[in-house]
């Protein structure tokens, strides 16, 4: 009998290689990222890339409707730290029994744990404050800014697959993560793999930056329509990936409370769209300069 063919060998065992690798996505070792001498918590880098992100494409798109783009960066200046502040609030507020007798963990924030719906709360509606003070339109700023949004919300979940957080149900999918066991809930000890809610986040989140470009493009929207139509898009992809994860949350009637508010999210987003509809005319609007910048700075209007 001939003698077995190498090369036929070699093919076999190189694809159960493959085979064994896409069974499931390894985590990172290690939640820190080292660049030299330099050693970064990658949750806040992954944040921090994605509002740098957010914000020049924000301003690369104001300046395409004829605004300043030190408008955006005066808006960011006061923005992104509020958000960051009502993330964390929110988080603590509404998991605060985990921060029972160490309430001083709380402050911890590179160790994960913001609430998105209080960073877009908080953000966006001081990102509003600041662009009504300088004289900007509202509506042309909504439909400049927003599209950055989810693509931020999508870099920064990268940082919860560093800190192995925020994941689903045990699964055995191709596309599961390996968690590693003392990151695992002890209910699940023995489960390797689980569903990545945080990339299933992080895509659903691209695509709405996608499918709000494209309205866009379509010209189907009136000017800043983009706003109530991402809050939909973004209640309706969270309702989606609460109902998937496992980690520790707060109920209200049995259910978790992030489900709750992506309820009010989507019918929020619903009620603006069509009071947006009914109230708003479809006008062109000047290049919006810095009318009033001169309350916020020392500089001259």
């Amino acid at each position: 009998m001939c003698c077995p063919d190498r090369e036929g060998i070699g093919r076999v065992g190189s694809l159960s290689g493959v085979v064994d690798l896409l069974a499931s996505i390894p985590s990172p070792g290690t939640s820190s990222i080292s660049l030299g001498p330099l050693t970064l918590r990658a949750y806040g880098l992954m944040i921090a890339i994605g509002v740098y992100v957010a914000v020049e494409l924000g301003r690369r798109r104001w300046e395409a409707r004829g605004g300043d783009g030190e408008d955006i960066m005066r808006i960011a200046w006061y923005a992104v730290p509020a958000g960051l502040i009502g993330s964390r609030v929110y988080h603590v507020a509404t998991d605060w029994k985990s921060y029972q007798g160490r309430w001083l963990d709380s402050l911890e924030i590179w160790n994960g744990g913001l609430g998105i719906p209080g960073g877009l709360l908080a953000g966006v509606g001081v990102g509003v404050w600041v662009a009504k003070r300088q004289g900007m339109d509202l509506r042309t700023g909504f439909d400049a800014l927003i599209p950055g949004i989810p693509i931020a919300q999508a870099i920064g979940r990268l940082g919860n697959w560093f800190n192995q957080e925020l994941f689903g149900r045990p699964s055995d999918l191709p596309w599961a993560v390996e968690i590693d066991e003392q990151h695992r809930p002890a209910e699940f000890a023995d489960e390797p793999t689980f569903h990545p809610t945080f990339a299933y986040e992080a895509v659903w989140n691209l695509l709405l930056a996608g499918f709000l470009l494209w309205l866009e493009r379509k010209k189907v929207l009136k000017r800043g329509q983009i706003l109530p139509v991402w809050i939909i898009g973004y209640g309706v992809g969270r309702f989606l990936v609460e109902r998937v994860r496992i980690d520790p949350a707060s109920l209200v009637l049995g259910l978790r409370v992030n489900i709750w508010m992506s309820g009010v999210a989507v019918l929020a987003g619903v009620i603006g769209l069509w009071w947006t509809n009914r109230n708003w005319d479809d006008s062109p609007a000047p290049a919006m300069g810095t009318a009033a910048t001169a309350e916020l700075t020392d500089e001259p209007a």
